[in-house]
């Protein structure tokens, strides 16, 4: 794995950024009596993705940094349950929340890729995912 200097360089990170913004962006569309409900606890899930992400890759070690992106995991997985939740009661703009559940697959997919290379590079990969000194 190539060493980044930043979780910002991580483009598991950047697409997870991009898709709380795309959640904001939908979740302004729903109904305001769920402003308190779904709609908080979408974004929420949303915005745990990358700053779990982000988390882990400002801890030291590879375990806490595993763990950070098993959470990460997680929330996603919460996402898209909202998200299919909305679905099914009719929330405005189906198409975009189906646009929405690709990119949690995206998402999913680019965060199981790194957790299988850190497990794969064992002790070796929290030197070489790490952020520069």
């Amino acid at each position: 794995m190539a060493r980044v200097s930043s979780f910002r360089d991580l483009v598991v990170w950047q697409r997870g950024v991009d898709l709380v913004r795309d959640v904001y962006l939908l979740t302004a569309k729903w109904p305001a009596e769920e402003r308190y409900g779904l709609t908080s606890q979408v974004r929420r899930a949303a915005v745990s993705v990358p700053a779990n992400i982000a988390e882990g890759q400002g801890r030291q070690g590879r375990a806490e940094l595993r763990r950070a992106l098993s959470i990460a995991h997680g929330s996603l997985c919460e996402l898209e349950t909202h998200l299919e939740v909305a679905k099914r009661l009719d929330f405005p703009d189906p198409d975009a929340t189906d646009r929405l559940l690709d990119r949690t697959g995206e998402v999913g997919r680019l965060l199981r890729g790194l957790i299988a290379s850190i497990d794969r590079q064992g002790a070796g990969a929290s030197q070489a995912t790490r952020i520069d000194p």
